[in-house]
């Protein structure tokens, strides 16, 4: 008898190695599976421009660091408390010096444009098709960093939109490093503040643009899908598998969908390698935990 829905992934026609340099970009779900990667032993660069979640955003990061493009002081704003942000980033870029934020930003930019020019694999995590615009300019804004609802304009993409964006800038990055594997997925966290009739509507759009990215005509077999979404919502659908707030996926959860990733892209060996790195990352945790002594200890 069987009790819940299987998902069945195709299994891909290329692996990822151990070790491999991998960048994940995108919703906290990249968080999640981009720790699980650092912990296994790959070089993983993990949301180094903060968590991101709208597809354009995404992009224009991506598109920023390809083409090295620095930031200067007019290109950041500062807040009613003397914090100073960029619309372009998220609020971990955020300091109380103007110098400390631009030069942050942009050792970014370099650095991730290096990682990218011998990336194995980019993991990209779409988690809305909504985004907002400054009123004054129309300029994209991938955080709203707090600020009045008044100073913005509030859009959603269209399938359309993400996939004229991404397979322009999919076609450089392939020029730039012509051995860069793509995988797409979509967060299976839902978006509340949005409304879930709304997020549905936005997964939905998501979804459908992944789909026309990686079966194209101008696809190649290295742009693969990851269903973390429909796993999520089919296979985990019972409550149990939720972190407390209903919303995020439980620590369960993710170590099921990791799972379900290290099926479809480990070879044996690649697996073996991770959970010998995985086993020394939780000793290494063990004994920080035994040799930390408590307050008046002796």
């Amino acid at each position: 008898m069987e009790l819940m829905t299987h998902i069945d992934i195709p299994q891909s026609e290329w692996k990822i190695a151990a070790g491999a340099n991998v960048l994940l970009v995108g919703s906290c779900f990249a968080d999640e599976i981009g720790g699980k990667m650092v912990r296994g032993g790959f070089e993983a660069m993990v949301n180094p421009f903060g968590t991101l979640y709208n597809p354009a955003s995404i992009a224009a990061s991506l598109l920023r660091s390809i083409r090295e493009k620095e930031v200067g002081r007019e290109d950041v704003f500062c807040d009613g408390d003397g914090v100073w942000h960029s619309w372009m980033h998220h609020s971990c870029f955020s300091s109380a010096d103007v110098e400390t934020l631009v030069e942050c930003i942009n050792a970014t930019t370099h650095r991730v444009a290096d990682f990218l020019r011998e990336a194995d694999v980019l993991v990209v995590t779409f988690g809305t098709a909504i985004i907002y615009r400054l009123k004054e300019t129309g300029m994209l804004v991938a955080n709203c960093h707090k600020q009045l609802d008044s100073l913005f304009v509030r859009e959603r993409l269209s399938a359309y939109d993400i996939v004229d964006q991404w397979q322009l800038l999919l076609q450089l990055l392939e020029s730039v490093n012509p051995k860069l594997k793509v995988i797409f997925t979509v967060s299976p966290i839902r978006h509340k503040r949005d409304g879930y009739h709304v997020n549905q509507i936005s997964k939905g759009i998501l979804l459908q643009a992944i789909d026309e990215i990686v079966n194209s005509k101008s696809s190649n077999s290295q742009w693969i899908y990851f269903p973390s979404y429909e796993i999520m919502l089919d296979e985990l659908r019972d409550y149990r598998f939720y972190a407390d707030d209903m919303i995020h996926p439980s620590a369960q959860a993710v170590e099921y969908i990791w799972q379900r990733f290290q099926d479809t892209y480990f070879d044996n060996k690649t697996k073996d390698v991770v959970a010998k790195a995985m086993k020394e990352w939780r000793q290494s945790q063990h004994r920080q935990i035994v040799n930390c002594k408590l307050p008046n200890s002796k």
